[in-house]
């Protein structure tokens, strides 16, 4: 490498503070800048482990085009740069993917930290096969939509989704209709939170669960593959 700079990706919780590891604290506090999908949110978090005194820089889905020459620049000046989000992994349905790439090219080190990310444990949750699963992160709102769902028709792995409480409704009611009202699936919601539910079932139970029941925070929805 040419370079002294290096960025880190930096999981976050996903609720549960308690889930923020040792090592992802040291480093932050190591950080000259903090990369944040909204500086309110991240603030919150870095004020709780008492990380203080940092460059907070925003880095967003907006903005991330923009941004990446700027913080290639830091970079190549030797400066250390973590990268979280406002939950998760970044990069998991989350800006990330970008800036890493950008890093690659220009040879300057990246390092990922593990932690936390919500499609693990509503994988494992599920009851599902998790030795072959593909994820497919949150399904397009509007072009594009039919056409994704007709492809993952005859897709055999375990399929995961993110969803909206908004949209999750239509979307287990789309999925009865492409993949068979009998398929097999499981939604997590509000996973590490105080109000984390597991609802299992046929898609078609599932779709009168939450006619009935109002949907309310954020769904990992994992769906059995084609038999």
């Amino acid at each position: 490498m040419t370079v002294a700079g290096k960025l880190i990706v930096v999981p976050t919780p996903i609720g549960n503070l308690d889930d923020m590891t040792f090592r992802a604290v040291a480093v932050l506090k190591k950080s000259d800048i903090i990369l944040t999908e909204d500086t309110r949110t991240s603030g919150v978090l870095l004020k709780h482990f008492e990380i203080t005194g940092k460059k907070l820089w925003s880095y967003h889905k907006f903005n991330e085009h923009k941004a990446i020459d700027s913080i290639l620049n830091e970079l190549q000046m030797g400066a250390t740069v973590s990268l979280i989000s406002d939950a998760g992994t970044p990069g998991i349905s989350d800006p990330g993917y970008l800036i890493v790439s950008a890093c690659i090219k220009h040879e300057i080190i990246v390092e990922s930290l593990p932690g936390a990310t919500a499609l693990v444990p509503a994988l494992v949750n599920s009851g599902l096969p998790s030795h072959n699963f593909v994820f497919e992160g949150f399904l397009p709102v509007k072009k594009g939509r039919q056409k994704k769902l007709k492809s993952l028709i005859d897709e055999k792995r375990t399929m995961i989704f993110y969803e909206s409480p908004h949209r999750i409704l239509k979307t287990l009611t789309e999925m009865s209709a492409y993949f068979g009202a009998e398929r097999q699936a499981s939604i997590s919601r509000e996973l590490t939170k105080i109000h984390e539910e597991t609802v299992r079932g046929a898609l078609t139970e599932l779709v009168t669960y939450f006619t009935e029941k109002s949907p309310k925070g954020e769904f990992v929805l994992v769906v059995s593959g084609k038999e």
